[in-house]
């Protein structure tokens, strides 16, 4: 009985969180506008939506923009988690829970704060300011996500490789960064999720005439949810 309340409880939680995507995906091809009743099966609306290119433009930012966010953010904290872990135990508490703050905070705050940073700092809204606000609020998750390899890691792998003539750069190359290449890996999907997901930071720093498909979306509901 046990076992069995056990499953019917997994079998639930799945099922909330998954049977609204399922309707939508099922109500993407019903040749009805209207979502109560089912017309018939149809494709138009996805011929629809690949025709108009103001969605195809958005898709396109979305995914360059994520793609190009979480490359940079993950290159730029991998350095920043190998001078971390070298810090003094205190020091390295204090940078830690800086750098946790963002993850903390209201994505609204995030979302206006660098609205008014890009603006102090005489910044052209566009693409360029969406792609910076990206990489800010997704350097924090991939740091969070190479620390706990990088904790966990042996030094005296990398020592070894020093002593048998390695230079240091040969050592991090070869030793250091094969052990942390699942959390580097990991950070960055998470990083490249969280930009495809965001609207709000987005919504705030983004340029007239440049859209991300959560904006686009956000625009194109305010007139009426269509079928593409």
């Amino acid at each position: 009985m046990s076992r069995f309340l056990k499953k019917l409880y997994i079998f639930l939680i799945l099922l909330f969180m998954y049977a609204p995507i399922a309707v939508m995906v099922v109500q993407s091809f019903n040749s009805s506008k209207s979502r109560a009743h089912w017309g018939g099966f149809t494709l138009r609306w996805y011929g629809g939506m690949f025709a108009d290119e103001a969605i195809m433009a958005a898709l396109r930012n979305t995914l360059s923009i994520a793609l190009l966010s979480s490359v940079i953010a993950t290159l730029i904290s991998v350095p920043a988690c190998l001078a971390i872990v070298q810090m003094k135990p205190r020091s390295r508490r204090v940078v830690m829970g800086v750098t946790n703050i963002p993850m903390l905070n209201a994505d609204i705050v995030t979302g206006i704060s660098m609205m008014l940073l890009l603006l102090s700092l005489g910044i052209r809204f566009g693409y360029g300011s969406i792609l910076l606000s990206h990489i800010t609020f997704n350097i924090p998750y991939v740091i969070l996500s190479i620390m706990p390899r990088l904790g966990s890691l042996d030094k005296s792998y990398y020592e070894a490789a020093l002593d048998l003539g390695a230079s240091p750069v040969t050592a991090f190359f070869r030793v250091v960064l094969p052990e942390l290449m699942p959390g580097i890996v990991s950070g960055m999907l998470m990083a490249f999720t969280m930009s495809v997901d965001d609207f709000i930071i987005t919504h705030f720093t983004r340029g007239a005439g440049v859209d991300t498909l959560s904006t686009k979306i956000y625009t194109e509901m305010r007139k009426g949810i269509l079928p593409e």
